[in-house]
């Protein structure tokens, strides 16, 4: 049997050629194999070529999201430099405001000085004036006019020692403030119910409480007391120029007791009982010190309640003015 030349067909699809040998053995068999391997290489193109367009499409997704997010940020951040920009634009519009209120101000004030000199100016050259009217005028003499001039310096003069006495008087208060403020800070802790340190027109009050001092109806100072003396001792000899009275006060009940009289005798005894342990134990100088009783009769409260009396037995050490440099504030020279 006569066998056929095998003959060559050439195909393309997909960039592949292929090549089939037609024969006339197994045809079918053959070309079944070769079509086999062309779909699986078509196969393999297909899925390189579809991972890649995936993992493009993956890697823009995200670079995507990544922007977004950070627009999002600067979207957030550009608000709050936004809101920042308003709110130093409307400070800075109000201290220009202000500004302009203050040089406002100082232009008026400078206008009202330049006012006020004017007058005294005017003032002046009026008294002057008048000075010499008086003194031209028959119905008063050279020597009356003298006379009217100096009673005008007089109370020039007499401003002047108005203000030079409250500023002593200023200088006073701030002393017995400054004494105030070494006494609080020397006691410590102790609340106001035990002992109270306070200014009162110009005079300084320094009152302890009777149950710190002494006990029910006893003029012996308790050593608890004998330390708070020894602490306000202690400030008072920094003033050398200080004189101060130790006043007793009591309540309203009868004392009740054979060896002293009255609330007359016990305010006395409880006064010269301090005065001593300030003498004899702390330095004090006895001539700068007086002891005086009140009684009943000097209370800061009414008698009638059983939680006011122990408010009214008290000592007080009352720190005295000096009256002396007072008068000779009042009697300037040339006066």
């Amino acid at each position: 049997m006569h066998n056929p030349k095998p003959e060559v067909i050439e195909v393309k699809d997909f960039a592949v050629t292929i090549y089939i040998r037609r024969i006339y053995l197994f045809p079918g068999i053959i070309l079944l194999l070769q079509t086999k391997k062309i779909i699986m290489k078509l196969h393999h193109v297909m899925f390189a070529a579809v991972t890649s367009v995936l993992l493009f499409s993956c890697v823009s997704s995200k670079k995507f999201k990544t922007a977004q997010a950070q627009y999002g940020q600067l979207q957030v951040q550009y608000t709050s430099l936004q809101g920042d920009l308003a709110n130093c634009n409307n400070v800075n519009a109000d201290l220009n405001r202000k500004n302009t209120a203050l040089e406002n101000d100082k232009t008026s004030l400078n206008n009202r000085i330049t006012d006020l000199n004017r007058q005294i100016d005017y003032l002046k050259e009026n008294n002057t004036s008048a000075l010499r009217q008086l003194q031209d005028m028959s119905v008063i003499s050279s020597s009356q006019a003298e006379s009217i001039k100096k009673s005008m310096e007089n109370i020039g003069a007499k401003d002047t020692y108005i203000q030079t006495l409250q500023q002593q008087m200023a200088h006073k208060d701030s002393i017995n403030m400054a004494l105030v403020m070494n006494l609080k800070g020397a006691i410590g802790n102790l609340s106001d119910q035990d002992i109270n340190i306070k200014v009162d027109k110009g005079v300084v009050y320094i009152d302890i409480s009777d149950k710190l001092l002494f006990r029910s109806g006893k003029y012996e100072v308790t050593q608890q007391a004998k330390t708070v003396l020894g602490k306000v001792a202690q400030v008072l000899k920094n003033q050398p120029d200080i004189e101060f009275m130790v006043e007793g006060h009591t309540d309203n009940v009868p004392y009740r007791n054979g060896v002293l009289l009255d609330n007359w005798d016990l305010s006395v005894k409880r006064a010269t009982a301090v005065v001593r342990i300030l003498q004899n134990q702390y330095g004090m100088e006895p001539a700068k010190m007086a002891a005086a009783g009140r009684g009943e009769y000097r209370p800061v409260t009414d008698n009638t309640t059983a939680e006011n009396r122990p408010i009214n037995r008290r000592t007080r050490i009352v720190i005295l003015p000096q009256l002396d440099q007072f008068f000779k504030l009042l009697e300037p020279k040339g006066m």
